[in-house]
């Protein structure tokens, strides 16, 4: 099942932890414009896309192209909810996105900590 493009700009911005707010706050747009992209209830511009691909620091072409079996082995699980022993089979571009994420926060917390002592 292919989904629509504004579902899967949700799943992306989840699964970054972003809440509806932040995107629209880093848009300049309200809490419920923003709400009307996800559901489809507002076109979703070119323009548009390519700004929330950049929050969200995705490639339009990818956000578009989405598809989140290619991120949660979820088979054998009827109600798509991903188990405790079932695997994450994660793109090597968002790999390395996370770990770079993670090497940035790192050094915050080392920069934080030398801020307290």
């Amino acid at each position: 099942m292919i989904q629509k493009p504004e579902i899967k700009l949700k799943t992306l911005r989840e699964m970054k932890n972003f809440t509806q707010e932040y995107m629209a706050e880093q848009l300049g747009l309200t809490t419920r414009a923003y709400s009307k992209i996800e559901s489809g209830e507002t076109q979703l511009t070119i323009n548009r896309l390519n700004e929330i691909s950049a929050i969200l620091g995705v490639d339009p072409i990818e956000a578009l192209g989405f598809d989140h079996q290619n991120i949660f082995n979820n088979y054998g699980s009827q109600e798509g909810n991903i188990g405790l022993n079932q695997t994450f089979n994660l793109p090597d571009k968002l790999i390395e996105q996370y770990e770079k994420r993670i090497q940035q926060l790192e050094s915050e917390v080392i920069f934080l900590r030398a801020l307290v002592k």
